[in-house]
């Protein structure tokens, strides 16, 4: 049977949903009517569904024609992002400040599809384990839904996932396996000098001034601490200070995130940012404090699941369509916690054209739904005979 002609009818019921849950975006951990919608159409299914892991997370089990032991997960990701949506779509986001500016609306819709197809059709041994994570955007919802006895009380052999790739070749799948996906923290710099009238700079100690050479010499570690030839990327995001023309204020705050692939990277940058603000404080009479956050670890693909993934997707689309080769990316996904605790893989699937993940201008292309979908459900089919 070809799952993709399968799912192509009734794609538009996912289409339908899959706007729907754009209309109606929730951020992390308060994905109350997503996973109520998703709950309920598993149950109309025939899954074994479970709610409230890590929150708001469902989880929903099938067993197929037979119990060979084997059990399958498949994950997707339902948060939203707090951007201002700027499009004139007729389904556009009706909550204010809250957008699916990254396709979680559409990893939803397809897993959603893989769950319908799996229950019609029945076509596997074993057990279909299927995880909607709440909090994928930094907020820790993996890791909140491990915390909370993921795979104790649902057993997994292996684990996959996917994500909308903007500007990838329409339908096309690309993945790697080893490091597909880079660690990252987040990171919180607030700096205490002496607020003055500015007319008269020198009875106080300018945060603004300390924040702003700081910035500069922060870009030094990946220039110069780090060896040329491993990865890091140091962003600050964010410097907040002062609320009028005629006033140094007192306290600066300067945020961010860093990216590596490598433990000794991650580690000696921490490092050199506490002694570089330690530095400037001495230098300028200011009191720093830097907060670095473990928010992501680096998202590993196992080279068996990552060889079955590759497979799976050749089988569907052609071999000239999936590229085993891809780069790594800069870029960070909580889905690596679970890859952690289970051999998994993780796969980027193409969208062709369009506004790029977290622009205030991007919609998910419901064109690879049915694609998405097909894939993640001939992974169980393929995976639970193995």
């Amino acid at each position: 049977m070809d799952p993709i002609a399968h799912i192509q009818g009734f794609a538009d019921e996912l289409t339908a949903l899959r706007r729907d849950l754009h209309a109606h975006p929730e951020i992390g951990f308060e994905e109350v009517r997503t996973s109520g919608i998703v709950a309920g159409l598993l149950e109309g299914y025939g899954f074994e569904v479970h709610r409230g892991i890590g929150g708001t997370g469902v989880v929903g089990l099938l067993k197929g024609r037979t119990d060979n032991g084997r059990r399958i997960g498949l994950r997707a990701d339902m948060d939203a992002l707090p951007i201002e949506e700027e499009t004139n779509l007729p389904y556009r986001s009706t909550i204010p400040g809250k957008m699916h500016a990254c396709g979680h609306d559409g990893h939803t819709t397809m897993l959603v599809g893989a769950a319908r197809y799996l229950a019609e059709t029945r076509n596997f041994d074993g057990t279909a384990v299927l995880i909607f994570q709440p909090a994928e955007e930094g907020l820790g919802g993996a890791r909140a839904m491990l915390k909370d006895g993921l795979f104790e009380k649902f057993p997994c052999d292996e684990i996959y996932g996917l994500h909308n790739q903007p500007g990838g070749q329409h339908g096309h799948i690309k993945l790697r396996p080893g490091a597909l996906m880079a660690a990252a923290d987040f990171f919180d710099i607030r700096i205490r000098g002496r607020g003055i009238h500015a007319a008269q700079p020198h009875r106080g100690v300018d945060p603004i001034v300390v924040a702003t050479g700081l910035a500069q010499a922060l870009q030094s570690i990946a220039s110069r601490n780090v060896d040329p030839l491993k990865s890091l990327v140091l962003s600050i995001t964010r410097i907040e200070a002062g609320s009028a023309y005629n006033v140094i204020p007192e306290t600066a705050h300067m945020a961010g995130t860093i990216r590596t692939f490598d433990k000794e990277v991650r580690a000696l940058t921490a490092a050199r940012m506490r002694e570089l603000c330690a530095g400037f404080a001495a230098a300028y009479g200011a009191e720093i404090t830097v907060d670095i956050e473990d928010k992501f670890s680096v998202l590993e693909n196992a080279p068996e699941q990552s060889a079955a993934a590759a497979a799976v997707a050749a089988e569907l689309i052609g071999e000239a369509q999936v590229d085993t080769d891809a780069p790594p990316r800069m870029g960070s996904e909580d889905f690596a916690d679970m890859t952690m605790a289970v051999p998994g893989a993780y796969v980027w699937l193409g969208a062709g054209p369009g506004a790029g993940l977290h622009n205030a201008g991007y919609d998910f292309a419901d064109s690879i739904i049915p694609v998405g979908s097909a894939f993640l459900a001939r992974l169980v089919e393929r995976r639970t005979a193995a």
